[in-house]
């Protein structure tokens, strides 16, 4: 694997591409002024391919996390040292935030206004808790798909990653988009709200990201990796 400064412009590439190509789709589906609301397959696909995409490209050169909730469960259960995960982390939202800046500059402003630049959302009449616990749910499972194919070298997709990372995202957005906003990553919706000055509800994009990854990771650690090898230096 590369060096930590090669393999942190790795993880930026990464997630300006998911923030770009994301909320990109959203913006030219869901902020077109005769628009009927948007596709919401077509959205979480953009979000599944690009990080399939992605995974494929960078993985050999810095994990291809693109998302702090992975980058901190890998920390949590010693895949990663507590440096390397630091740069990764501010890598990784340094690259959320230029992307929102590039769609904000790119995109018409109606459209662009129309969805304030894809900021994840919760549903007006839907609970903040349960809102935060459906985060906590989709990010699990993305972060168990992690493990079980990336990090796990017993896992049968070892070497395509990234296809079943980027089909466990585009389910997620299609079960909780509607409600959540379904980033799944707390830098998906850092960039935007960054960009916007929208904090509202910051909290669901937090807590509940990197709270079911930290539990999905340590879950899958103690029961199939625990004592396997040492952090990365």
């Amino acid at each position: 694997m590369e060096n930590t400064g090669k393999a942190a412009v790795a993880e930026f590439i990464g997630t300006f591409a998911l923030i770009f190509f994301g909320a990109g789709t959203i913006i030219a589906i869901q902020g077109a002024p005769l628009g009927d609301g948007g596709n919401l397959l077509a959205i979480a696909l953009a979000h599944g391919v690009t990080i399939a995409i992605m995974v494929s490209l960078m993985a050999h050169l810095s994990g291809g996390a693109f998302n702090p909730a992975i980058s901190v469960a890998l920390w949590v259960t010693g895949k990663v040292s507590s440096s390397r995960s630091a740069v990764f982390i501010v890598a990784q939202l340094a690259g959320a935030a230029l992307a929102a800046v590039g769609l904000k500059y790119l995109a018409p402003t109606v459209m662009y206004d129309n969805v304030q630049g894809g900021i994840p959302a919760v549903a007006p009449t839907y609970a903040i808790g349960k809102a935060v616990l459906l985060e906590a749910v989709a990010t699990f499972f993305l972060v168990w798909a992690v493990f079980a194919s990336a990090i796990d070298d017993r896992g049968a997709f070892g070497k395509v990653a990234g296809f079943p990372i980027g089909l466990t995202i585009t389910l997620g957005i299609l079960t909780i988009g509607p409600l959540t906003g379904g980033a799944l990553n707390p830098a998906r919706w850092f960039g935007p709200a960054l960009i916007n000055g929208d904090w509202t509800n910051w909290y669901v994009w937090i807590v509940g990201p990197v709270a079911g990854g930290i539990i999905a990771g340590v879950g899958y650690w103690y029961l199939y990796l625990k004592g396997k090898e040492p952090a990365t230096p």
